[in-house]
């Protein structure tokens, strides 16, 4: 028996990547998780006797918890309009052609503006006085300002986010739609089967793959969320939409509260961990049942 020669030299191609992690990300946590278990005070750090007193702290802390409802809601949300709607957009996409080209490069153009910018573009378009939506909806007699309403801020930086986000789940719906045979298709023909029977057996299986990404994705994406609706409505009116990244910026840097801010974080990246991993598992057993 021929014995296989293994070749472990592909390992340096894969350094330069494990060094950059280990400095863009391992060393920033562990820095983060000295300051979870010290106090600090004018750049000195002084040890707690009770090294998880910050994160007791914030376990009791109410304002944590309504900002963990208010991620949970907006992420939910999320998920319950942009998936369905990207997998209806994609089932309507054309397959071939000029039109399939069309609609892929049109569908790409909101991936590609920064998300700071994106904030921007909603906080001017839905201004009252200049925005073109908020002047519009006034002219009609309909009384919307996302800055001192709490139901029009939630509106918008929804609204916001699903521009911006479906076309995502769409592509990865597409490609997967694009990987089924036409052989499926046939088959369902000859056995006279309906538009519903099409997409429940034989698409909607074949896109599982891609869409426990999408789903993934989204979800972390819209968890950890900052930039546009600070922007936006910069956490109002009032705390409305203090989401839990705007309230852990406010701690750090705001109040300057770095040891709770610290705990807060590792907290906020474990939660996000935790509800991925379970998103993954039921996601994951759906595909191999089959659906």
């Amino acid at each position: 028996m021929q014995t296989k020669t293994v070749n472990q030299k592909a390992w340096f191609l894969v350094l330069p990547v494990l060094i950059l992690v280990a400095f863009s990300a391992v060393i920033p946590l562990m820095t983060v998780v000295n300051y979870s278990i010290q106090d600090t005070f004018g750049g000195e750090f002084f040890p707690l006797d009770d090294k998880l007193m910050w994160f007791r702290e914030m376990l009791e802390s109410q304002r944590m918890w309504d900002a963990l409802g208010r991620q949970l809601m907006f992420s939910g949300i999320i998920l319950a309009i942009e998936v369905p709607l990207g997998v209806f957009v994609a089932l309507n996409m054309p397959k071939s052609g000029f039109w399939a080209s069309f609609c892929l490069v049109t569908m790409s153009l909101p991936l590609l503006i920064p998300w700071n910018v994106v904030g921007t573009i909603w906080q001017i378009f839905g201004r009252v006085d200049i925005g073109l939506l908020g002047n519009t909806l006034a002219a009609l007699g309909i009384d919307y300002n996302y800055t001192q309403d709490v139901f029009d801020a939630w509106v918008t930086i929804i609204v916001m986010d699903v521009w911006h986000w479906t076309s995502l789940v769409a592509l990865l719906a597409y490609a997967g739609l694009k990987s089924i045979p036409d052989a499926y298709y046939q088959a369902a023909k000859i056995d006279q089967a309906s538009r519903w029977k099409v997409f429940r057996y034989i698409e909607l299986p074949k896109m599982m793959g891609v869409l426990m990404i999408a789903i993934l994705l989204r979800f972390m994406d819209s968890f950890m969320i900052y930039t546009e609706p600070f922007v936006v409505t910069g956490g109002g009116p009032g705390n409305a939409t203090t989401l839990l990244s705007i309230d852990l910026v406010k701690m750090a840097l705001g109040q300057f509260d770095l040891g709770p801010a610290a705990a807060f974080s590792i907290m906020y990246f474990l939660v996000i961990l935790a509800i991925s991993w379970v998103f993954y598992t039921v996601m994951t057993n759906l595909d191999k049942r089959g659906m």
